[in-house]
């Protein structure tokens, strides 16, 4: 191909992709409106060391990286925009994580439940493998009414689902028994700005 042809391609796919960004979000929020998708959701921004410092305990949420000021108002964003796009709610569910809790409650959905299946994968848990496979079984069992809505990280989301869409991003998935890993990928709904 020719440079002057290989800029006109590159243009097209570049001018291309935010519609194409917006049409997956659109099929996203879609399913979200019906019964039996499931939502996975990065915690909202939290600065500082990755992995969480040495000596990080669940228990203690002084000892983790925890969300910054702007993690906290995306998060209230990310509820806000859940509400307006009309997405139902059928069960919440975080890590035990400070920042994937946080992220859950500001969102302004209700109390989450807790399930150490979603888990940092970082903190490398000697039951990794048991927890990935306890994550995917969440999802695969998923019928509804509602969304499951799952707070979990960035590793775990790509361990399980191959993907994460950045600090309070959400990968929206779809149970399917049909599909080889029980679940299809719907579309990803960036952070809100």
């Amino acid at each position: 191909m020719r440079p002057k042809a290989t800029w006109v391609v590159l243009a097209i796919v570049l001018r291309a992709a935010p519609a194409a960004q917006a049409q997956d979000a659109d099929a996203a929020w879609a399913a979200l409106a019906g019964d039996g998708a499931v939502a996975i959701i990065r915690h909202a921004k939290a600065p500082g060391p990755s992995p969480d410092p040495t000596g990080a305990r669940l228990e203690d949420c002084a000892t983790q990286r925890n969300l910054s000021p702007e993690g906290r108002a995306q998060a209230a964003r990310l509820g806000a925009l859940w509400r307006a796009k009309g997405a139902r709610l059928g069960k919440l569910i975080s890590s035990p994580w400070c920042r994937c809790i946080d992220t859950a409650r500001l969102m302004g959905l209700g109390e989450p439940a807790v399930d150490h299946a979603l888990y940092n994968l970082l903190a490398r848990p000697p039951d990794r493998d048991a927890k990935v496979a306890a994550f995917a079984k969440l999802i695969r069992d998923w019928r509804g009414p509602g969304a499951l809505v799952l707070v979990t990280h960035g590793i775990s989301m790509r361990a399980v689902v191959g993907t994460e869409g950045g600090e309070g991003g959400i990968v929206v998935v779809r149970p399917d028994r049909l599909h080889g890993r029980g679940y299809v990928v719907v579309g990803t709904i960036p952070p809100p700005e």
